[in-house]
């Protein structure tokens, strides 16, 4: 069936509404065929394309454009660094990293075999005083853990928040006093204890002096990603500061499976070769069974019993398991483990999972950053990251932001 599209697929290929779609159906100008089982509309994919090629061309045109060239030196500190993934994206906009906290010893490992320079403090945040960088730093980065605060609304204080990892954050906020501090988190982190953990958070910035811009969450596959994965950004503004921050403008392009493990404008070679995880035979033989862009329900009824189980009866799409990726999407979101159940990221051609190097490619990570640890342990490493090209382009929006702040009479 690859050579027909879905109803859902033609609309997003093209861009155009499902109900555009039925009406042009209805007027004979793009006619699709019925499906003959469930009657749903199907469309050959070499029409849809022939008829909007010169459409998509001119539509993929790019006009946007993020970068901008740092004015001076700016200088980030980073909180729970990981791997890396953000400290590398601002590195590419631009920007200093003049320290990294991280308590994962494979991370921290990872962190100084790549840039040996970096200055990595090992260890809980609890333990370290970054008093010394008062006024010394122009950005405040970290990716805290979206934990529950004992009490948690809009009039949550500093103190409140003590023994959370956003109480660390937020603390080391408060002894630096950078311009500008950026947050991130999953996206869950706006529906968490029905908003009242963010509603918390923003108070406490709101306390220590700063202002929230209005938050939102990014979507990697807008900012050069070939990775279905989104990003909440918390934004706060030091309040003597009367500037707007944007964030980073979407690109039109999406980049897609291929573009991140065969040679494409993200990257100028083939993805080098790598260990990785292996599947048991047991799902060796599930998944071989799955076509490409297919999922469990493509299996045989017999073997979605047993292949599921309980979970079989229970409902809901659950399209993320036993997934076989294509080549001409982008690939789901990576999980720490890529071959745990229910978040099988199977490769297009191959049945196992994506190797390490192919893990990084998606992540946008450069072929030459070095994972250190097991293989579950960089495995882990590149899951939890914010993907490179994601922290390039929020980096180049604190760039922009910098280069208006000094660019000011008399910044403090």
């Amino acid at each position: 069936m690859n050579e027909y599209l879905t109803l859902a697929e033609a609309s997003e290929l093209i861009g155009k509404s499902k109900e555009t779609l039925r009406r042009w159906d209805r007027e004979g100008k793009l006619s699709a065929i019925r499906e003959p089982m469930s009657n749903y509309r199907l469309y050959k994919k070499d029409e849809v394309e022939a008829l909007f090629a010169a459409f998509v061309a001119q539509d993929m045109k790019e006009e946007v454009s993020n970068f901008v060239e740092a004015e001076r030196d700016y200088t980030v500190l980073e909180l729970f660094a990981g791997a890396g993934g953000l400290a590398v994206g601002m590195e590419k906009a631009g920007l200093k990293c003049v320290a990294l906290n991280e308590i994962d010893k494979w991370a921290c490992q990872t962190l100084r075999k790549n840039r040996p320079n970096w200055k990595v403090l090992e260890g809980d945040i609890k333990a370290f005083d970054f008093s010394e960088y008062h006024n010394k730093i122009d950005v405040v980065t970290g990716g805290f853990p979206c934990q529950a605060f004992s009490y948690a609304g809009k009039k949550l204080g500093l103190a409140d928040a003590r023994g959370t990892l956003f109480y660390e954050f937020a603390r080391v906020v408060n002894e630096v006093n950078p311009p500008i501090c950026i947050g991130e988190n999953v996206r869950g982190l706006l529906s968490h204890e029905g908003g009242k953990t963010l509603e918390g958070m923003i108070s406490i910035l709101d306390e220590i002096g700063y202002n929230v811009v209005p938050v939102q969450v990014l979507k990697a596959i807008h900012y050069k990603v070939p990775q279905k994965r989104e990003r909440l950004i918390l934004v706060g503004i030091r309040k003597d500061i009367e500037l707007q921050y944007e964030y980073p403008k979407p690109y039109k392009k999406v980049y897609n499976l291929r573009d991140a493990l065969k040679k494409s404008e993200l990257f100028d070679s083939h993805v080098p070769k790598s260990e990785g995880a292996k599947y048991p035979k047991s799902k060796i033989e599930v998944l071989k069974l799955v076509p490409q862009k297919g999922y469990w329900r493509d299996l045989p009824l017999d073997i979605q019993k047993s292949f599921m189980g309980g979970s079989f009866h229970l409902g809901g799409g659950k399209t993320g398991i036993a997934r076989r990726i294509g080549w001409d999407e982008p690939c789901l979101t990576l999980t720490c483990s890529p071959a745990q159940k229910q978040t099988e990221r199977c490769h297009p051609e191959e049945t196992r999972p994506f190797t390490v190097r192919e893990y990084a490619r998606i992540q946008t990570f450069p072929d030459d950053w070095q994972f250190e640890g097991s293989i579950a342990q960089q495995y882990k490493q590149i899951g939890n990251a914010v993907p490179v090209n994601l922290g390039r382009e929020v980096g180049y929006s604190i760039v922009k932001f910098l280069n208006q702040y000094y660019s000011l009479s008399k910044p403090k």
